[in-house]
């Protein structure tokens, strides 16, 4: 559909024109203006893709109104026609990038000829600026990944060679983490990216991290965001009978790294809230659900914090089990003085310097706190006490990240899911993940989406397989999303590295 403006101080002449229009079957949305001052008062307000103006008109002639057009930098083409056969008349046309000049009374072919050759200029034009548009927005989903990645200044400048300012990336006030249980985005015929960004306009910017997990980035930071969350899981599970889960950032005042950190952390308390969907800072839990973890879950995780030498890991956990009783009367002092003291004994037999009649005089200690802050100091000075006999021997190794480290160089291509490589390690999903980006300062899914790029990369390099059969020996299933996740990863398509032998940065 063409929008068509059609300009002339005569009505009869301004309907012939819309007589011949339709005569052709050109699909069109016409408007008319008795002069060039009333068609740039239209302009102001209307959006219009071809222009066909008389010369000669009262107020503002046709030439005139496509001077003015010409400043404003209006993308039209035009068509003039007049009654004059003047050399000057085509000359000024021809000076204002006009080429297209017909005579009254106009030609029904002549017509036809012209409004093919405009439209045909017209959709060349449009697919020219499709092309560029895709090619932006390419750019901008790499410079996004390299950014929240960590990857800064001249280093950045040099892959992006100043195409795009960098700068756009200050535009985004908030971030949201989309994360599913298992491989979602990898899915054929997935079109998640439309879905979700015509079901919420308020969506600035989407970036797929890995088959996941997802960004949505939002300029707006005056949104309801905690409302936009509970919208797109409910879109979600209608459209997709699938569940998923939203850490919401805080305002973004540091990098877009940063950010994606604090969505990271608060989308670890998927483990202590599993009937939570939408994560955020500051945001309060129902009492009855804290009740509702279970307490050999959360003393299973300390005994492998102390295991592991984790005393971030110890002191959260530690911090967690607490929040269960602090100020809950319903349960008795003696039964809190219990469970402490048995997690009290648990910490001693850790300690390499404590003996039986030390962890005595400490349990009696316990039994006789009069509240409950008493009891969480003295574990909480026994916590530090185990954390400076951690740093002391930092020279232990964590097997379990390397076997889950060669597992996954060795399955790349099978479904790689955080659960599925926990239960292989005999650890919670929950710790695996924390304690995978502990050892190894990497999120554990960008670890696997690393570890498919690179063989992906190599086969690339190195053979003559089939993209798509590349993309499933990478994992990928949907072979278009491959493409997509390798030129995001690499800012080169696999077609274009594989013909090309670019350099991947």
């Amino acid at each position: 559909m063409y929008r068509i403006l059609i300009v002339d101080d005569e009505k009869i002449e301004r309907s012939g024109i819309k007589f011949l229009l339709k005569q052709l079957g050109i699909q069109c949305e016409t408007a008319e203006a008795p002069n060039g001052k009333a068609a740039l008062e239209y302009l102001k307000e209307h959006e219009v893709d071809i222009l066909l103006t008389d010369v000669r008109m009262p107020f503002m002639d046709g030439l005139e109104l496509i001077e003015h057009i010409m400043e404003e930098k209006k993308s039209i083409q035009t068509v003039i026609f007049s009654g004059c056969s003047e050399f000057e008349y085509a000359r000024q046309a021809i000076r204002l990038g006009v080429s297209n000049y017909i005579l009254k009374p106009v030609d029904p072919k002549e017509f036809e000829r012209t409004m093919t050759q405009v439209i045909q200029t017209l959709e060349q034009s449009r697919e020219e600026q499709n092309l560029r548009d895709k090619s932006m927005e390419y750019l901008k989903e790499h410079l996004l990944y390299l950014l929240v990645n960590g990857i800064q200044g001249r280093e950045l400048e040099e892959i992006n060679r100043n195409l795009l300012p960098v700068s756009f990336s200050k535009e985004y006030r908030r971030l949201m983490l989309l994360e599913f249980s298992g491989d979602f985005f990898g899915k054929k015929g997935l079109d998640f990216k439309g879905a979700i960004c015509a079901q919420i306009p308020q969506i600035s910017q989407y970036l797929n991290l890995n088959v996941s997990q997802s960004l949505l980035f939002f300029c707006d930071g005056s949104l309801d965001f905690v409302s936009i969350g509970e919208q797109i899981c409910d879109f979600v599970k209608r459209q997709y009978s699938s569940d998923c889960y939203l850490a919401i950032s805080s305002d973004i005042t540091g990098t877009l790294e940063q950010a994606l950190e604090e969505t990271e952390t608060l989308m670890e308390r998927r483990f202590y809230h599993p009937s939570c969907r939408v994560y955020y800072s500051g945001m309060k839990h129902d009492t009855d659900s804290m009740i509702q973890i279970d307490d050999d879950t959360l003393l299973k995780q300390m005994r492998q914090d102390i295991k592991m030498q984790d005393g971030a890991g110890l002191q959260e956990h530690f911090d967690c089990f607490c929040e269960k009783y602090d100020g809950k009367t319903a349960f008795s002092h003696i039964y809190i003085k219990f469970l402490f003291s048995n997690l009290l004994k648990d910490f001693f037999l850790s300690l390499p310097d404590a003996d039986e009649k030390e962890l005595n005089r400490e349990i009696e200690i316990l039994y006789k706190a009069e509240h409950f802050h008493a009891i969480r100091e003295q574990l909480t000075r026994n916590i530090e006490r185990l954390k400076e006999t951690f740093s002391q021997n930092s020279q232990t190794s964590h097997r379990e990240i390397d076997l889950v480290k060669q597992y996954i160089s060795n399955h790349c291509g099978e479904e790689l899911s955080v659960d599925k490589l926990a239960d292989m390690v005999y650890l919670t999903p929950s710790y695996l993940s924390s304690l995978f980006k502990k050892e190894t300062g990497q999120n554990l899914s960008k670890y696997i989406k690393a570890c498919r790029m690179e063989k992906a990369k190599n086969l690339l390099e190195h053979t003559m397989i089939k993209i798509v059969d590349i993309s499933a020996m990478c994992g990928y299933p949907n072979v278009s999303y491959f493409c997509s996740s390798f030129r995001e990863y690499y800012g080169s398509s696999p077609q274009r590295y594989r013909e090309t032998g670019d350099d991947i940065l």
